[in-house]
């Protein structure tokens, strides 16, 4: 990029600088609207592709660019997520958000520091992106997803809401009211974040262990672990339920994958897992603990979802 000082154009830069500087808020957005770090980049290179397709009097009319690239990238978002529910009919088995890692790994209950290329890109880590958040947002209906996020999550007006997904102000706070109910009636008491890590590192070592009944200890009675193969490498179509047997499931992966070794790791914002052979991720589990008990664990093998982590 040109230093405005040489271009002799610092109207222009000063206009492009605060529109590069929306990728943050857009990238946070696209994430929490689709469940995939893929696709909120490809509607961000999208929308950033639609603003410099207008001739430069088209954008200096725009009066607020941020609020120009929000509209267009969450329109962007509702057709995808229109169409994304007739692709996940077709999809091999169950599909599960795309975990995201953080900018900071969670070893042995404590932070080390650890960076991205790009500070732009990354998503923040909140309540919004846990995978128990996310899977839950799969539920709603794309007007119901995007009216909800654009409100609660990164609080537009729903005036605001109104003129992006096309309705009524009133009709989308209908849309966001039912959507909170749809949290309301998934969410259980959120364990203490401290607990949650002594948890995933108990179901860690008795994972490593092949302990059966340690594990059974660990997990709620009614616990569901769900796989995300995508049909590109093994795991199970159907989730599996029960504490006994998600516990003979984990230690049957153990044995016949011998050289697997399991890395905390911070998941969605929350203690999670990746499993690795030969140091490359094959695997990465998302946890929800619940009553002191691990109620569900979610473990995404579909490689094109672990782009990001072998990254990291």
């Amino acid at each position: 990029m040109t230093d405005p000082s040489d271009s002799g154009h610092g109207p222009l830069d000063t206009s492009l600088s605060a529109v590069i500087s929306e990728r943050h808020q857009l990238i946070n957005l696209t994430y929490r609207l689709l469940g995939s770090l893929t696709e909120a980049e490809d509607v961000v290179q999208e929308t950033y592709t639609r603003w410099y397709a207008m001739t430069p009097e088209q954008r200096e009319a725009v009066e607020s660019p941020g609020g120009w690239l929000t509209t267009v990238a969450s329109r962007i978002c509702l057709d995808l997520l229109g169409s994304a529910r007739a692709r996940r009919e077709r999809y091999v088995g169950e599909w599960v958000p795309e975990p995201l890692p953080a900018a900071t790994e969670w070893i042995s209950g404590r932070w080390s520091g650890g960076t991205t290329n790009d500070p732009a890109d990354r998503v923040t880590l909140d309540e919004s992106v846990n995978m128990a958040f996310l899977v839950v947002l799969e539920s709603m209906t794309p007007a119901e997803r995007v009216a909800f996020v654009l409100h609660d999550v990164f609080r537009y007006s729903f005036a605001e809401v109104a003129d992006i997904v096309g309705r009524t102000p009133a009709a989308c706070r209908q849309l966001a009211s039912s959507a909170r109910r749809r949290i309301r009636g998934s969410q259980s008491a959120a364990a203490p974040a401290a607990r949650s890590a002594d948890l995933v590192r108990a179901f860690k070592e008795a994972w490593e262990a092949k302990d059966i009944e340690a594990l059974i200890g660990l997990l709620a009675p009614d616990a569901t672990a769900t796989g995300d193969g995508g049909g590109l490498v093994r795991a199970v179509i159907r989730p599996v339920e029960g504490a006994e047997q998600i516990a003979r499931f984990f230690a049957g992966r153990m044995e016949a994958v011998p050289d697997l070794t399991l890395v905390e790791s911070t998941v969605n914002g929350q203690p999670g897992l990746v499993a690795q052979v030969d140091g490359v991720p094959v695997s990465v589990l998302a946890f929800d603990v619940a009553q002191d008990r691990i109620k569900q664990i979610w473990s995404v093998l579909n490689p094109e979802k672990l782009r990001a982590w072998r990254e990291v």
